[in-house]
């Protein structure tokens, strides 16, 4: 099959490499001309584990074709799926302005019969918005498609590869029957390809991640009670889990939510509702839990240190929202950094991969340092941000004697409270009892 994608970020690189890797032809699609040259050379602008290696198999194999050339993409491809973002506005609604532009930029170009794809996260009622757009253009028959991703950044391939299902939202039978065969190479393992109409397709994206982020939000206050009371979050999360009503999955504590997605479609889904005439009384208090909760690692090391970090030195492990990537959008340490840089402390960070994309955030307010230990000499304390594999088993009698008194604020639980205390260290963790 012929296929087009336009942008190539984490969604739209994700997806043309994957339909190329089962044997389609790929034209993806940037107006930015270096990220073209770069990907014609096998450069990736995005760190995502494997695919650099499958863009440049299907590179060699002449199945993916990154080109600027708009017309060209257009006129020699089937399927076009639109991928470029949707960030938040300054009114909370997701800004569809690159949506817009594809469109009108792309329809004097159909040249046949064209099945049209929202693969960004769109409001409710978009491709029906799409459909007026490309019609103002052509005179060439199409259809709209709402086909919302479900990838997590750190896992994209494997999410894209082995869905747990396929979404596809159309009242076209011909365009229906032509998105179940591109992705059938996907669902061999029996994952449900659900068809349904565009409205129901685009809130399922918004439901499943409002979904996910109340979960998060949920247990960051059962974690805070906790704290209050004296209880352990970490016991009380597992007892939860074993009830089959609620699951194991997405009931950790931490200091808040970040990336791409659950930020910017928490508030679209709250703008929508409002511009329907309903208040979204649960959706605001999920992002207003999640706000606040990225404050508590700095009020826990205000507290600590008596209300003065002027002069005080951190050692940050982590800065990326989450592991496996180096996405900095809207993650924790961005709010954690700015509280510590306005009382007057000093940050020193580590990520294994986030070095650069962290700079393009904070510039030359923090020290950056290509090994995790020696972000910690002679701080004062050290905050876990982001739970890396290589931070869960650190070398704790280095630690301790590189710090100038041995504390540790971590964020995102992953030491024992009963080996901290035997190690000397005072400990402060979320939602469990603080080690002193």
């Amino acid at each position: 099959m012929r296929v087009a994608v336009i942008g190539t970020g984490y969604v739209g690189l994700v997806a043309a490499t994957c339909f190329a890797d089962s044997g389609n032809t790929v034209i993806t699609v940037d107006k930015i001309e270096a990220k073209i040259k770069k990907l014609l050379n096998g450069e990736i602008p995005i760190y995502e584990p494997g695919l650099e290696e499958m863009v440049k198999r299907n590179l060699s194999a002449k199945r993916l074709v990154p080109t600027t050339d708009m017309r060209y993409a257009i006129e020699n491809s089937d399927v076009i799926f639109s991928a470029v973002g949707t960030p938040t506005g300054k009114d909370g609604k997701a800004d569809l302005s690159a949506v817009w532009a594809v469109m009108k930029e792309i329809a004097p170009y159909f040249n046949g019969y064209k099945i049209v794809v929202n693969k960004s996260t769109v409001p409710v009622g978009t491709a029906a918005k799409v459909k007026e757009v490309l019609s103002q253009g052509t005179t060439q028959p199409f259809d709209v498609v709402s086909n919302p991703e479900f990838l997590k950044e750190g896992a994209a391939l494997d999410d894209f590869l082995k869905p747990e299902r396929v979404v596809i939202g159309t009242t076209s039978e011909k365009a229906a029957e032509i998105m179940r065969i591109l992705y059938d190479p996907f669902t061999k393992s029996g994952a449900d390809i659900l068809v349904m109409d565009n409205k129901s397709a685009e809130m399922c994206k918004y439901a499943s991640n409002c979904m996910l982020a109340a979960r998060i939000s949920f247990m960051n206050e059962i974690a805070n009670i906790c704290s209050k009371v004296g209880a352990d979050v970490t016991k009380v999360r597992i007892a939860m889990g074993l009830d089959s009503r609620i699951g194991r999955r997405f009931l950790y504590s931490g200091i808040g939510y970040g990336g791409s997605c659950f930020p910017k479609d928490v508030k679209a889904l709250a703008a929508t509702a409002r511009e329907n005439d309903y208040e979204p009384i649960m959706i605001d208090a999920i992002e207003k839990v999640n706000a606040k909760q990225k404050e508590l690692l700095f009020e826990l090391a205000k507290e600590h240190f008596k209300g003065d970090l002027k002069g005080k030195t951190f050692g940050l492990w982590g800065l990326a929202f989450k592991p496996q990537t180096d996405d900095m959008r809207d993650a924790p340490s961005q709010v954690i950094v700015r509280l510590l840089l306005e009382a007057g402390a000093k940050v020193k960070g580590y990520d294994p991969v986030a070095k650069e994309t962290a700079k393009a955030v904070f510039g030359d307010s923090i020290a950056y340092y290509g090994d995790a230990y020696e972000a910690l000499s002679d701080c004062d304390a050290m905050m876990l941000l982001t739970e890396w594999n290589e931070f869960r088993v650190p070398d704790f009698p280095r630690i301790k004697a590189l710090l100038k008194q041995p504390v540790i604020f971590d964020g995102r639980n992953q030491y024992s409270p009963s080996e901290m205390r035997e190690l000397g260290f005072t400990y402060y963790s979320i939602g469990r009892p603080t080690v002193k």
